[in-house]
């Protein structure tokens, strides 16, 4: 069995007992997350496809840490202006561990 879910502004196809990594969500080690915008879940018998979410289908998740990305490297620079400016960024990025994809009845 497998879904398709979205945060964040982004989709991730995810199975039961995978552990992915999303933009920043609030939330302590150990606690439970709902994920309820669901986009699609399928098995070997069924699929089911939302318009544009699934009626009645969550996935239930556990964080199991934040963590930071690579640090990205902002540089700006403008010709005989004497002008050079660099910055950094480091994206902070949470794991959630799936423990069940459920489907209600529409």
């Amino acid at each position: 069995m497998f879904a398709v879910v979205e945060t964040g502004g982004k989709q991730f196809k995810i199975k039961p007992q995978e552990v992915f990594r999303v933009e920043k969500l609030e939330g302590d080690n150990g606690k439970e997350i709902l994920l309820d915008k669901v986009m699609l879940v399928s098995d070997e018998s069924f699929t089911q496809i939302g318009k544009p979410y699934v009626k009645g289908a969550v996935v239930r998740t556990v964080v199991k840490g934040q963590i930071k990305g690579k640090k990205v490297k902002i540089f700006r620079y403008k010709a005989k202006k004497r002008v050079r400016v660099k910055n950094g960024h480091r994206q902070k990025y949470t794991l959630l561990e799936v423990k069940d994809i459920a489907v209600g009845q529409n």
